[in-house]
Order: structure tokens, then C-alpha cells, then sequence
């Protein structure tokens, strides 16, 4: 979505249409891109969009370079992080974001509830569900306002 904008007005984008940053919750488990059963891969991608679509509304998707974070939370049974997002962002295309090259920031974890995890500033969703469920997939989508690099 293109917003024009004189040197005078802000170049935002008005309020009712600043739907990002944008977060949702999956109960149970992700389903990895590498599973062999790729009809399982097409209705967990399925099951993310519906999810997705029913936080996100009729908002048309954003065109702007956007920070993705994924997190999967769980308890005992590890699963290979580096599975779990390319599901999860086919599913969000042309709902949330136009392309997926839009994708300028990505971060994927995954944390084992059965450890000590502290949590900096969780949303009142996200703790509802881990405390309802032990395998949670938080899905987070923000502007990537900052495309400076930095190392650690």
C-alpha cells in the first residue's frame, strides 16, 4: 500500500491502516518443511493462514521491508529450529505481506519451558497460552524500521 504524502503532512500511513505490527499463537507444535508427509506440510501452512487471517481481518497486506520473529515454546520434545519458518512465512504471503522478500529481519528460536526462561515484555496473549498449553508457536511481524547491520 503506497500513502502520499506532502513535505507539510506526515508520509505515515493513516491509523486505520497500520495493522503491523501484528502478532498471533498456535497451540500444539509446528510442522517442519522438511516433513516427509507433504500434505501435512499443506495443512499445517493452511492452519497457520487461517489462524493468521483471523487476527489480521480484511487489512490488505503492507509492502514495506518487515522483522519477523518466530518462537516456538515447548516442553521435553526439541524440534529443529531451523524447520519451522518457511511454513510459517508461505502462509502469511499475500495475506500480511505482498512477498516474502519483503522479509528484511528474520529470528527463530525456540525456548524448552522446562528451564528458567525469563520473558521481557510478553503480550497478556501469549502468556494465556503458555499457561493453557505446553507447545505454543508465536508468530510476530513488526516493521523493520532499522536495516542497519550490526554484529555481536
Amino acid at each position: 500500500m503506497t500513502f502520499i504524502c506532502t513535505v507539510k503532512e506526515s508520509c505515515a500511513p493513516p491509523v486505520e491502516f497500520m495493522p503491523i505490527p501484528f502478532e498471533f499463537l498456535i497451540d500444539g507444535p509446528p510442522v517442519s518443511q522438511q516433513a516427509r508427509r507433504r500434505d501435512r506440510v499443506r495443512q499445517w501452512r493452511a492452519e497457520v493462514r487461517n489462524i493468521a487471517q483471523a487476527e489480521w481481518g480484511a487489512q490488505p497486506p503492507v509492502d514495506y521491508p518487515l522483522r519477523v520473529s518466530i518462537t516456538y515454546f515447548y516442553e521435553n520434545v526439541s524440534f529443529d529450529v531451523d524447520n519451522i519458518p518457511k511454513p510459517v512465512l508461505d502462509a502469511l504471503k499475500g495475506m500480511v505481506y505482498v512477498d516474502d522478500s519483503q522479509i528484511s529481519d528474520l529470528l527463530c528460536r525456540k525456548r524448552d519451558l522446562t528451564h528458567n526462561l525469563q520473558f521481557l515484555n510478553p503480550s497478556p496473549d501469549l502468556l494465556m497460552h503458555l499457561v493453557d498449553s505446553r507447545h505454543v508457536l508465536h508468530v510476530a511481524v513488526s516493521e523493520a524500521e532499522n536495516l542497519e547491520v550490526s554484529f555481536w
